[in-house]
């Protein structure tokens, strides 16, 4: 969990007043067919954490790669320390003093943690790399930044919270005073999260200017100074960290957005009124037939005797600490994964084990938590990439009927407003809340019944959530059925018609959404583990803690 920061808002570090370290004025850079920012703002002073905000697409990411010479801007100027300076590649950045640790690692990880942190520069001695002084140096800044990991050990074998420690031990090494952070916690379980954050609060007091981009909102005011809010490329406001969320989303989307939690809202505007009835109203999607039926569903070691049911028109959400079970069980529904015993049937026929075309032609869609690595081809088209699951049905004697699948594209890619220059533009370019629509998408157009979503709304900003909460409405009040795995607590409470929590491969109760609490969901989560505390250090508990609680 994090906490708000007692210490100053965006004053002097200490000993002397701030100085500015980084202003971008009217920084324009264009790309074919789209304009990723149109004449951007910013500055960042000594000592500070300046939280750079927006929607997925706003232009954040190509500011940074701006600053951190990945791009060049088309018009405008940087300015360090007040003097215009050139940031033409990598060599520059470095020069300026400016590390950027991206949302994907820039570490090899065949080598050493401590040749990662001198990759290019490692110490020379008699012309040969000087390892002992290279571990050595090492060892310091991994002090430094409080990660207890030997210099020599492989990258690859390190978690994500420790190779991003890495990250920032070799920005360090090149002795930045500038540090850009793209979303550096959307990964990260609480307990990391504020090992991190007790971090970049030392590296404030030091004088080390901070640039920090996070979707989460209760970071803002947990660790930063002061925002600049970027929309459709423009900077459109500069305010404190402490501004009110509500206002923090209204500058980020240019609406108001009454309910972040669509789904409660339209459960609330339907029940207004309605008095004594709306009491003993059914629950939400209760009245439908049970379109997926699991009984038993057992693997060993992963999970253990585990029945549910998700009815036509309900959100079932699926709750429960890191490790408890959750994804292995959705991977074994979908028949990507194999289980031991049990049974899974959709609309009352039984599936094979095992068989991911089976459930493909039962109509079950599976959006995996790992959208990149899963979910897409990123070096693929918006198109092709949508096309995916329909493409056996759309080949006809060995042929692929191009222009049907590029005709059903288009269409649901307008439908769920993908922001892209064209169907024809790689995926990869995409951000990742117009990643996640297509992946989607691509279930739409293959008209699933039953959509299982892993983690749907990880790493996207709230607009992007908003439209996806939507969606989700919009598929139950179909007929749909939709099993919805989320550590986020707040969203699983807000979307969920019913409450599943899993702890230790089983499932550990059933709540209604009147029952459904934070603290209802972890006292399931974990009540049986209580006979294992022995195994339980706080580190471990930190590990399982979901975000949100």
């Amino acid at each position: 969990m994090t906490t708000p920061d007692p210490g100053r808002r965006g004053g002097p570090p200490p000993g002397g007043p701030a100085r500015e370290l980084l202003r971008t004025r009217g920084i324009r850079k264009t790309f074919p067919g789209v304009v990723a920012l149109d004449g951007v703002d910013f500055d960042l002073r000594s000592g500070e954490v300046h939280v750079l905000l927006g929607e997925n697409g706003a232009g954040k990411s190509t500011l940074i790669k701006v600053l951190s010479g990945v791009h060049r801007a088309d018009e405008g100027e940087v300015l360090r320390e007040g003097r215009p300076v050139r940031v033409g590649g990598a060599e520059d950045a470095a020069r300026l003093g400016i590390a950027t640790i991206h949302q994907e690692f820039t570490l090899v990880p065949q080598l050493s943690v401590a040749e990662n942190i001198f990759l290019g520069r490692q110490p020379r001695r008699f012309g040969m790399v000087d390892r002992k002084r290279m571990r050595a140096d090492a060892a310091v800044l991994l002090d430094r930044v409080g990660v207890d990991v030997p210099p020599g050990t492989p990258v690859g074998e390190l978690g994500i919270a420790h190779a991003q420690m890495v990250e920032i031990a070799k920005a360090l090494s090149l002795d930045a005073r500038i540090l850009v952070m793209d979303e550096p916690t959307a990964t990260l379980t609480a307990g990391e999260v504020d090992r991190l954050f007790g971090l970049v609060r030392r590296l404030r007091s030091e004088g080390v200017g901070v640039v920090f981009i996070t979707h989460h909102l209760e970071e803002i005011a947990a660790l930063g100074d002061r925002v600049t809010v970027i929309r459709d490329g423009r900077s459109v406001g500069q305010v404190p960290a402490t501004t009110p969320r509500d206002d923090l989303v209204r500058m980020m989307v240019g609406r108001s957005i009454e309910q972040q939690y669509p789904r409660h809202a339209a459960q609330v505007r339907r029940t207004e009124g309605a008095g004594e009835v709306a009491d003993s109203a059914p629950e939400r999607g209760s009245s439908g037939a049970p379109l997926l039926r699991v009984a038993g569903l057992t693997r060993a070691g992963a999970f253990a005797d585990v029945s549910f049911e998700v009815r036509a028109g309900e959100v079932v959400g699926l709750a429960g600490l890191v490790g408890a079970g959750r994804t292995e069980v959705a991977r074994a529904v979908f028949g990507a994964d194999p289980y031991d015993a049990g049974s899974v049937e959709v609309d009352g026929r039984r599936l094979a084990r095992h068989d991911v075309q089976a459930a493909l032609a039962a109509g079950v869609g599976l959006v995996p938590e790992d959208r990149k690595g899963q979910g897409l081809l990123l070096d693929a088209s918006v198109e092709d990439n949508l096309g995916l699951v329909t493409l056996g049905s759309a080949t006809r004697g060995g042929f692929v009927d191009r222009a049907g699948q590029r005709r059903d594209a288009a269409r649901i890619a307008d439908r769920l407003a993908v922001r892209m220059s064209g169907p024809r533009q790689p995926m990869r370019t995409l951000s990742g809340g117009n990643q996640q629509k297509v992946v989607i998408g691509k279930w739409l157009l293959a008209r699933s019944r039953v959509l299982i979503l892993d983690e749907p709304t990880r790493g996207i900003d709230v607009g992007a959530k908003v439209e996806i909460y939507e969606l989700v409405n919009e598929l139950t009040a179909s007929g749909h059925a939709v099993l919805m795995i989320s550590s986020d607590l707040p969203e699983v409470l807000g979307m969920s018609d019913r409450v599943l929590v899993m702890s230790q491969g089983r499932i550990a109760g059933e709540l209604t959404r009147r029952d459904a609490t934070q603290d209802a969901v972890m006292e399931l989560a974990v009540g049986t583990t209580a006979h294992h505390s022995e195994r339980n250090t706080d580190e471990a508990k930190d590990r399982e803690t979901p975000r949100g609680h």
